[in-house]
């Protein structure tokens, strides 16, 4: 890590629910990765009996990733990383990179960020929309619903001014799913 604060960039959870000590919250760019469903989850919003699926960064050269980046409260760094190694580690499925992101003002910095391992077997990139929505309207984990994992991420990705049509569509078609209005 270089100098100067820790940075963490955010694409899901970590944007409404970061459980570090925020010095600095600004909107970023991370080039190269797009937000997808494509992690089988079977802790926090599944089981591995009855998966259900999380949000990763999966590699597409062409595209770029919308988020949040964070910096550490100065002296709280070691305790964050170890905090998000436990948090997001937890079945080897994610990787931990420290990638270049561009802040909203133009500054870059480089930002531990968690991206999806596709040779991990909780990797299922490529699932089309329809079963993604059929997944997270019936999963549950130790962290609660799918469908609230969904939810407050799409919640805040509109607070933050952040479009993401497929989480869009997936919202939608999954209250569809809830009330039974299919």
């Amino acid at each position: 890590m270089g100098q100067g604060p820790l940075w963490i960039f955010g694409y899901g959870s970590l944007m409404w629910n970061p459980g570090f000590p925020v010095a600095e919250r600004v909107l970023a760019t991370l080039p190269g990765y797009a937000r997808t469903f494509c992690m089988w989850s079977i802790h926090h919003r599944g089981t591995p009996e009855k998966p259900g699926l999380v949000l990763a960064l999966d590699e597409h050269h062409e595209a770029a990733c919308h988020g949040l980046a964070f910096a550490v409260t100065g002296g709280a760094e070691e305790e964050t990383i170890a905090y998000l190694r436990e948090r997001e580690l937890i079945s080897s499925a994610y990787l931990e990179r420290e990638l270049s992101v561009t802040l909203v003002d133009g500054r870059r910095v480089d930002a531990v960020t968690y991206v999806v391992d596709p040779h991990h077997e909780q990797y299922c990139g490529g699932l089309p929309l329809e079963d993604q929505a059929q997944v997270i309207s019936r999963a549950h984990g130790g962290r609660g619903p799918n469908t609230e994992y969904l939810f407050n991420t799409a919640e805040h990705l509109a607070e933050l001014g952040i479009e993401d049509p497929d989480l869009g569509w997936l919202t939608d078609r999954v209250r569809k799913i809830a009330d039974g209005t299919y």
